[in-house]
């Protein structure tokens, strides 16, 4: 928002009959330049209309002004600005027009008010025509120059993208979606076929009429078969009587972080919530509490695939800017480290908003209007490098990206589905969902996704067991997830073309292990499919140890091996009563001798690990048995690497 003019003026002239403007010290005479005594009354009138938020009032007694004085060029300005605010730009684009036709170098920064008017109805050329004309007067302030070079610079930027637009076909999601109400904020599971968004409607419960006469609700639907179902309200605890919007919802979709504001508990006038999965509803939604909500504003949380990193929202101390995107790390299950700003280049002087962190995780889309672009906020994207810094922010282009604002952009597992919130005409009603083929140049990552059934395997009863997803080649956990409790039931998105491991573990089991990479996206309607079972610790049973890795012909281990060494670790130390014996195998190359002595020493290598961290000696052996027990053939090379192995096998658990 800007005053130079208006506030200054009305505020002295109103309430202490005094000229402070820098209007009026370019007068010389503290006082109107009008002399019509009627005009003068019909713009005292005006402004004090204006200071009651009579704006249409306001813009009648302007109108008498200048019937009396058509040259009255102060009436003009403060018009414009007035009209401005309330962003009615056709209007104010007129008035300017006549005070520059009147005197342009009455008050220069009216060109710049102008310029601005232009780039919000979308005018490009007049802007930059008018901003030019603007930065070549000397005796603008420092503020306004820079503000002037700003918006030069992005009217640059915007005649550029008009010339060269991206692809964009944007299509309304239908009736099943949007309605005559407004629809936004969408988020997706993983697979990409739940939908949740939020909904504003007229409030029909009058006994709420206090909290406003609009609330906002969650919404879900489910595709089947490509397409989506009618959406129904996502229900209590979730939703209430108050305002619920600007949610997240895990990759699993298990977890869903949402904005809701003036609850009882709250610690400011919005905050960030929690809620879980509880069979085929939710569970009371927590406050998040401090360090991440404070008596700030915080809103528009976006959760990492690994359920490890929350970024959101604030106007909390320490922005750049008005609105800037903030970062918390779980330093424990329930508990969020100090958030911290995540700073340039992605935060600046103007707004960040609508964070939305890939299932990539290295990719964040985020609206913004302190970037160079079209007018308003922009949809941007950027990535992390191999050092984890963010990239510089690219603008998505133009027509993605228009002089109105751009907001609410999530992207599908796959990179390549993008959804968003647009008022567009021919659509359902108000603001409605659309969704879109991004671009190749502005995809992430692409990331398939696994689903399946965690079950007991000597009973067949399905079981709630917890995930972890490691990317082998940087030792880092990608993924944490947590199947349903009831129905045993898991969805997890994987990055394609990464060497990785999965562990999964419950209390009482042998953890189960994977490793895998996978080379094709799959959709919804072709998922991964994988169901997991866990062996019950008993004597006798076996688990192989499939994210163990050596050196050719060499018992050093790789560092590749350290996630699932630290697993059964982990086993160990958990259930103190259990011992193990270790097992080397290989395959049937080579002599018999060769194999023995090798295998032999690939178990010490484990059993070592073991000792050295703490595993008394007492609770451990270890065997070499070369090619003695394969579990595939050896005539092929795939059969082969399956019999070179390391296993685990229990001898005692009491």
């Amino acid at each position: 928002m800007k005053f130079p003019f208006q506030l200054l003026f009305i505020v002295f002239f109103v309430f202490t009959g005094l000229f402070a403007s820098p209007l009026h010290s370019q007068t010389g005479r503290g006082e109107l330049s009008t002399d019509n005594s009627r005009a003068k009354r019909a713009f005292e009138d005006a402004v004090r209309k204006y200071n009651f938020r009579d704006i249409d009032g306001a813009v009648e007694s302007f109108k008498v002004a200048l019937r009396h004085d058509p040259y009255f060029i102060e009436a003009y300005i403060v018009k414009g600005e007035m009209l401005q605010t309330v962003n009615r730009h056709t209007e104010a684009i007129e008035a300017l027009k006549m005070a520059l036709q009147i005197n342009p170098d009455f008050f220069p920064n009216a060109m710049y008010y102008l310029a601005e008017s232009y780039l919000a109805v979308g005018e490009y050329k007049n802007a930059a025509q008018n901003v030019e004309r603007f930065l070549q007067y000397s005796n603008i302030s420092s503020n306004m120059r820079e503000s002037g070079e700003k918006m030069a610079d992005a009217l640059d930027f915007a005649l550029h993208a008009i010339a060269n637009p991206v692809p964009f076909d944007p299509i309304n999601l239908g009736p099943n979606i949007n309605s005559e109400h407004d629809e936004y904020a969408p988020t997706l599971t993983a697979d990409e076929q739940t939908l949740i968004f939020t909904r504003k409607k007229p409030r029909e419960n009058r006994d709420f009429l206090h909290l406003g006469f609009e609330y906002e609700d969650f919404y879900v639907s489910v595709r089947e078969d490509g397409i989506w179902g009618p959406a129904e309200n996502l229900g209590p605890p979730i939703n209430t009587q108050n305002n619920e919007g600007a949610q997240s919802i895990s990759a699993d979709g298990n977890h869903l972080y949402f904005t809701a504001c003036n609850r009882p508990g709250g610690m400011g006038s919005c905050d960030i919530y929690y809620a879980r999965k509880a069979g085929e509803g939710w569970s009371e939604p927590v406050n998040l509490g401090p360090p991440v909500n404070s008596s700030a504003w915080e809103s528009q949380p976006s959760i990492s695939p690994d359920g490890k990193t929350l970024y959101f929202i604030s106007n909390r101390k320490g922005n750049l800017g008005r609105m800037d995107i903030w970062v918390s790390t779980q330093v424990r299950e329930g508990r969020w480290s100090e958030p911290k700003n995540i700073g340039a280049p992605v935060s600046t002087t103007g707004r960040e908003m609508s964070p939305f962190i890939h299932p990539d995780n290295t990719t964040l889309f985020f609206a913004s209007d302190g970037h160079p672009g079209m007018g308003g906020l922009d949809l941007f994207y950027s990535k992390k490098d191999k050092d984890g810094e963010w990239q510089t922010p690219v603008n998505l282009g133009y027509p993605i990206n228009t002089y109105s604002d751009e907001i609410s952009l999530v992207v599908g597992a796959s990179g390549k589905e993008a959804y968003f919130a647009s008022e567009q005409p021919g659509g359902e009603g108000g603001t409605d969902l659309y969704f879109f083929e991004l671009y190749e140049e502005a995809r992430p990552n692409p990331v398939t996704y696994m689903k399946g059934f965690v079950f007991d395997a000597d009973t067949r009863r399905r079981l709630e067991a917890r995930f972890e997803l490691i990317d082998l080649a940087t030792d880092e956990i990608i993924v944490q997830s947590l199947s349903s409790a009831r129905t045993g039931e898991f969805l997890i998105p994987i990055p394609v073309m990464t060497n990785l491991a999965l562990n999964v573990w419950r209390d009482g089991y042998l953890f189960f292990s994977e490793n895998f990479a996978f080379e094709d996206v799959r959709t919804g309607v072709d998922p991964h499919l994988y169901n997991i079972p866990l062996q019950p610790i008993k004597e006798g049973e076996s688990v192989v140890l499939r994210n163990i890795f050596f050196k050719i012909d060499s018992h050093e281990l790789l560092s590749e091996s350290m996630s699932e060494l630290r697993r059964l670790l982990d086993l160990m130390t958990q259930n103190p009563s259990l011992r193990i014996e270790i097992g080397g195998h290989t395959d049937s190359t080579g002599s018999f001798a060769y194999n023995k002595n090798l295998s032999e020493k690939r178990a010490l290598s484990v059993y070592n690990y073991l000792l050295e961290n703490g595993i008394e000696k007492q609770r451990l052996d270890y065997t070499g048995y070369a090619d003695q027990k394969p579990i595939a053939t050896n005539e092929t090379e795939e059969g082969r690497a399956q019999n070179r192995r390391t296993e685990f096998k229990v001898l005692k658990n009491n």
